[in-house]
């Protein structure tokens, strides 16, 4: 059930449904200005000239089985371009249509322009990445106090030349020749953050024991997977011909899992990490620095508000003004609970960007978008009749 809406959010979401029924399923909108201010309003979400609410809801390949209508195979839509492709095609064409944008690739990928295989965060933790019908996942590479202090032992070894570790054979050749073509190192600025990471390697309930249990093997985990960050990112900055005072800014964490730690569990283990990177890669008070967590995240958002975050992307059940009072200078990504659009709750979505306006419209900073990923089934309809919501109902000015 949406959470926090007021009777007149719902009574102005019915009128505009309606007006969206009545015309086919496609709300009132003026495509070409919609999408005119649209670019204005990304430029700053705070700005005293910014016109409107932006959009900052991206849809995926995985929409696209509900949207045609097609027999689902995910793993053709992720791996197979001649599967993929063509139903890109048919849904661009819709979506031109209807929102007056085609959203997805329709381009094969180029091979001679593609970067070799370099090995992730999971690897120097030999945790498996492994396609499961619709997602990779990875397996945990340690069960026990023991395993996980025989795999610290390894991971402390790899470390000691990542380099060698992290790059193929033929990587300097290649890179010669895609730099030479026009073509930059592919940096490392976004991680699974490390409370997910850790509890992926090691397991849920084992990394909560362990905090509690033996904070002393739970802090040399902590520490060697902020290390192993930090030495994977300068490899890399290296590799693209960085000093590290030059290297470019901006962190992006993932990290769903987190709001399974009490506070005192985040601020002894996740913390530390997210502060240490945010310290090389996010300095300044203009860096990003951003957070998804689609999870309960009140109880953590004092501790993350110390880090100054300037985005995030939030659970549904917290509101724009209870992340506001933490982060005052975050652009908020959501607060769209994620099921309301993939089940194509028409008036549910159009009276949560009400609810979600009203709250930021004095200090502003939203950029509308689920409060988590775009999901299968969200449809073009249902952006559509959010832009149209933007336009006649969220604009500053």
């Amino acid at each position: 059930m949406s959470v926090h809406l007021r009777p007149e959010h719902v009574r102005a979401a019915e009128k505009l449904v309606a007006q969206a029924r009545a015309n086919g399923g496609l709300a009132p909108l003026d495509v070409v200005r919609f999408w005119e201010d649209d670019a204005r309003a990304h430029k700053d979400p705070f700005a005293a000239d910014c016109p409107q609410v932006p959009l900052g809801i991206h849809m995926n390949r995985d929409c696209v089985f509900a949207e045609l209508g097609v027999p689902e195979d995910w793993t053709r839509l992720h791996h197979d371009e001649s599967f993929f492709l063509p139903l890109s095609k048919r849904y661009n064409d819709l979506a031109e249509r209807i929102v007056g944008r085609r959203l997805l690739p329709e381009r094969p990928a180029d091979p001679s322009k593609q970067w070799p295989p370099v090995k992730a965060l999971h690897d120097i933790f030999e945790a498996r990445n492994e396609w499961r019908t619709d997602s990779y996942w990875l397996h945990a590479s340690a069960r026990t106090p023991d395993e996980l202090r025989a795999l610290l032992d390894r991971v402390d070894r790899r470390l000691a030349d990542l380099r060698g570790f992290l790059l193929p054979a033929g990587w300097d050749a290649a890179k010669a020749r895609l730099v030479a073509a026009g073509d930059r190192v592919p940096l490392y600025r976004g991680q699974r953050g490390p409370v997910t990471f850790a509890m992926s390697v090691f397991g849920v309930e084992n990394l909560v024991f362990l905090i509690e249990d033996d904070p002393d093997l739970a802090a040399r985990f902590r520490d060697a997977i902020r290390r192993a960050i930090l030495e994977r990112a300068r490899v890399f900055d290296e590799e693209g011909g960085f000093a590290p005072a030059a290297a470019p800014r901006g962190w992006y964490w993932a990290d769903d899992n987190c709001a399974m730690l009490t506070p005192a569990m985040y601020e002894f283990f996740g913390y530390p990490i997210l502060k240490a990177v945010f310290d090389r890669y996010s300095p300044d008070p203009g860096d990003a620095r951003f957070q998804h967590s689609d999870s309960d995240m009140a109880h953590l958002l004092p501790i993350l508000g110390r880090l100054d975050l300037t985005g995030a992307n939030f659970g549904p059940n917290l509101t724009v003004s209870e992340i506001r009072a933490h982060l005052p200078r975050a652009v908020i990504d959501g607060q769209l609970a994620p099921f309301t659009f993939c089940r194509h709750e028409e008036i549910n979505i159009v009276a949560e960007f009400l609810r979600d306006f009203e709250m930021a419209r004095e200090k502003r900073g939203l950029r509308f978008a689920t409060a988590g990923s775009i999901n299968a089934g969200s449809r073009l309809g249902g952006l559509r009749l959010i832009m149209s919501a933007i336009q006649t109902l969220g604009r500053y000015a």
